[in-house]
């Protein structure tokens, strides 16, 4: 698996005016409506609803805020870069200025959780995450989250 078949280049976004974790997935809702069809309001709940079972901020600035949706039939995912960290609560208490939200199919067994350690081993890389704050821009971001790295042990 790799990062390109869960994400599409027009879900990566770059947000200025994020205030609070609600704010981030009401942001990340929109964005999933208009690019995948997913209904917003649902998606926000979801991602709500997941993490009120505990943060998904993984340390270092990054979060990987997830959920399972009925509507979808294959991952997909997310990629947001926020321009002034927020709080979320995360691990090692850091504000967080990298979200990449993943949703699968409430059937997706393995796939979900494969998509997840993938995108979790490509954000705890400290280069990656140097190389995605210095260029904030959608594409060069995209570009930079799905090229092609060598494959390591989760």
């Amino acid at each position: 698996m790799q990062i390109s078949t869960i994400l599409k280049p027009e879900a990566v976004k770059v947000l200025s005016a994020v205030s609070s974790k609600k704010r981030l997935f009401q942001d990340i809702g929109e964005l999933a409506q208009s690019v995948y069809g997913l209904n917003s309001s649902a998606t926000v709940d979801a991602l709500m609803e997941r993490e009120s079972l505990g943060p998904t901020g993984v340390g270092h600035g990054v979060a990987l805020p997830h959920a399972r949706l009925p509507e979808l039939d294959d991952v997909a995912g997310v990629f947001v870069m926020l321009e002034k960290p927020i709080d979320f609560g995360s691990v090692d208490r850091q504000p967080v200025d990298i979200a990449f939200s993943l949703f699968a199919p409430e059937t997706a067994g393995v796939e979900h959780l494969k998509a997840l350690a993938l995108v979790s081993r490509t954000l705890r890389d400290s280069s990656i995450c140097t190389k995605l704050r210095a260029n904030p821009e959608p594409a060069t971001l995209y570009t930079i989250l799905t090229e092609t790295r060598s494959p390591q042990a989760a």
